[in-house]
């Protein structure tokens, strides 16, 4: 079983292959379908690894919301017809940022104790 650091390297990590293939903006994202997939994909595994995180932690980081990140998925997975691209950009785009600033802080803690 990943404990709730591994789940959060996950998380991590699933930003950055997102911003490596977002990172040439919204009109390519647009017109491009593999990278539309690509950052779908990332998104749900994003999703999946946050819902793996232990409530312990998920109440000690209260500034991530686990709620909408757990739910996002959910709605990835499960209602992918009625997800559009303009809704993937302005997650992408609006939540990922704060998203990576709050990951890096409970990694660096992690680092520190070690």
């Amino acid at each position: 079983m990943r404990d709730d650091r591994l789940r959060f390297l996950d998380m991590a990590e699933s930003i950055k292959k997102i911003e490596k293939y977002t990172s040439s903006g919204k009109q390519v994202f647009a017109r491009d379908e593999l990278v539309q997939v690509w950052v779908v994909h990332y998104l749900q595994v994003l999703g999946e690894a946050a819902r793996g995180v232990s409530e312990e932690s998920q109440q000690k980081y209260p500034h991530i919301p686990w709620g909408k990140i757990i739910g996002f998925r959910n709605i990835l997975v499960h209602h992918y017809f009625s997800v559009n691209t303009d809704e993937i950009w302005a997650v992408v785009q609006l939540n990922i940022p704060p998203l990576k600033q709050e990951l890096e802080k409970i990694l660096a803690q992690y680092t520190a104790d070690t």
